[in-house]
């Protein structure tokens, strides 16, 4: 199912106390990506723009900037 890590992993430079709150991407056996970040979609959902929906069964997650930075040399181009 989880195929690979996208980016170095989250204790490597400062992202995470290597406790908890350890953000991060992985790429599924699919294809499809898996991201672990911070829920927000309580605070977030009444400023979302109008042309964008959360469905049932959706969230608004939150990444570090700084954790999607530095993936983003991982990233398959397709």
């Amino acid at each position: 199912m989880f195929k690979r890590r996208i980016g170095p992993p989250p204790h490597e430079g400062g992202e995470s106390a290597a406790v908890n709150s350890c953000p991060d991407i992985w790429e599924l056996d699919s294809g499809d990506f898996a991201v672990i970040g911070f829920e927000r979609t309580a605070q977030l959902l009444p400023h979302l723009p109008a042309d964008a929906f959360v469905d049932p069964g959706e969230a608004i997650v939150v990444l570090p900037r700084s954790v999607l930075v530095k993936a983003r040399e991982n990233i398959p181009p397709e």
